[in-house]
């Protein structure tokens, strides 16, 4: 009797990595460009800001407003505007909202009073709040949940943090070399061509059936955003202890508890109630507060040692922080393959512990120029840290909802990025301020800076340890996710 062996099963070859179509390659380029544009607009007056006021005789009390009125718009309509794709039509939306961009960018151009720019700033503002949610419920929504989507979200929050850096120093260049008008004519070409081309490039999605809008569910998200943020913007401006601040601040927090209950018994909720429960949304729309909260005042921070300690040009500001531009565009590469790999949360832990750490060595920072290698060092590996945790915000604020939800999705998480960058320069300026006390200075203004430094590192830290506690274990890719909704 002879007795055979079996020859050992040859392993199955591993799975390719899926690719885009050339379709879904052009989509992305359209509606990143779309994005990255959007991105840039968020920070490209910020330098022109005082050759702005001297063109147009904006005081200097009142300067500020150039920048609150699009922050206002932007921040107050976003989850109006993300339900409303999911209505009406994300691709209707989303066009709608860049010929509203390229028009009031048109207008900005060629104001002649503070009137009429703040006109266009508040145009600009809407549409933004309608462009960028329907912008990435169009992209969610054009690849399915995994490695290509998370792809996909990386380089938009690569794209998207590279354009604010971007947008400081074309600002500069452009108000340098041409005018500060050029802030605004720069986005006619880009949103024509994307009103051309979007038609015939993107699919539209929609709900099969489309429910009747919430209107007491709008007008109370609406309202408390509003007053939320102008008050975090006034209390930059005179204190958190001023009657104004204070009461927008309560009246808006009044309205977003009331907006909690509406929902509640609304029959076809804005939001519903359940999405608001999903711990992936809760924790990773705080994340993501956090994330945007402190790189953004991060750069207002740096600005102020760069000016006021170092002596810095305006331009010579914007284009030291190219080397953050770098690291974000880097960040954002590597996020949708570590998500992939790592998983949401060890992705997130990982970007904020790296941020913060980086964000902590600036508190060394001194007077003298060489110390301009650690600024640039430190915001470079921040960068990276930084973008690690916004994709790894995205990813777990879009994943595991239907597709005629994502614009609700989208809209939630555009609101968390453009309420951190309005919430986090109040904050930080604010901690400047009580730091200086009444002494001036370049060296008051490093004691300010630093104290800043370390409540912003402290931040990140908050925001990475939330994610490990609270966003559940998650190996990689689709499964950490679903671990992350439970």
């Amino acid at each position: 009797m002879s007795m055979t062996s079996k020859a050992p099963a040859t392993p199955p070859p591993p799975a390719a990595a899926p690719r885009m179509t050339g379709r879904q390659k052009l989509v992305l380029t359209l509606l990143l460009g779309a994005q990255f544009m959007i991105a840039v607009d968020f920070s490209i007056l910020n330098v022109a800001l005082p050759a702005v006021g001297e063109g147009l005789g904006f005081s200097l009390a009142h300067l500020q407003w150039i920048a609150t009125s699009f922050a206002l718009a932007a921040a107050g309509f976003t989850l109006l505007f993300g339900r409303v794709a999911d209505l009406v039509g994300r691709k209707r939306l989303f066009i709608g909202g860049m010929v509203v961009l390229g028009l009031s960018s048109v207008l900005g151009g060629l104001a002649t009073t503070p009137e009429v720019l703040l006109t266009a700033r508040v145009l600009q503002g809407l549409a933004t709040a309608a462009v960028t949610p329907a912008g990435l419920a169009l992209l969610t929504t054009a690849f399915k949940e995994g490695p290509l989507r998370e792809r996909a979200l990386g380089l938009n929050g690569a794209l998207m943090s590279a354009g604010f850096t971007a947008g400081a120093i074309l600002g500069g260049l452009l108000t340098d070399l041409l005018s500060w008008r050029w802030a605004f004519f720069v986005n006619v070409p880009v949103a024509a061509l994307v009103v051309v081309l979007a038609p015939s490039v993107i699919a539209d999605s929609r709900p099969a059936e489309r429910p009747k809008l919430d209107l007491p569910g709008a007008a109370t998200v609406t309202g408390g955003l509003l007053l939320l943020v102008y008050g975090l913007t006034q209390a930059g401006e005179s204190g958190w202890g001023t009657p104004t601040t204070l009461a927008a601040l309560l009246l808006g927090a009044a309205l977003l508890v009331g907006f909690w209950f509406v929902e509640r018994r609304a029959a076809e909720p804005l939001v519903p109630v359940h999405v608001l429960r999903r711990r992936s949304v809760i924790w990773g729309n705080v994340t993501g507060l956090l994330a945007f909260v402190t790189e953004t005042s991060l750069v207002f921070l740096l600005t102020l040692y760069l000016q006021e300690v170092l002596g810095y040009s305006p331009l010579a500001t914007g284009l030291a922080f190219g080397v953050l531009g770098i690291g974000t565009v880097i960040g954002g590469m590597l996020g949708g393959r570590a998500v992939g790999r790592y998983g949401n949360r060890r992705t997130i832990v990982v970007g904020g512990a790296v941020q913060a750490a980086a964000t902590l060595s600036l508190v060394a920072l001194g007077t003298s120029g060489g110390w301009i290698a650690l600024l640039l060092a430190a915001t470079f590996v921040g960068g990276v840290g930084n973008m690690l945790m916004i994709v790894g915000f995205m990813v777990t604020a879009t994943s595991g909802l239907p597709d005629e939800e994502q614009g609700l999705a989208t809209g939630l998480a555009t609101m968390t990025q453009q309420v951190g960058i309005t919430l986090g320069i109040p904050v930080m300026s604010a901690v400047v301020t009580a730091r200086m006390g009444t002494e001036t200075g370049p060296g008051a203004v490093l004691s300010g800076v630093s104290a800043a430094v370390l409540v912003n590192a402290a931040l990140v830290l908050a925001g990475a340890l939330l994610a490990g506690a609270f966003l559940g274990r998650s190996g990689g890719g689709r499964a950490g996710v679903r671990t992350a909704e439970r």
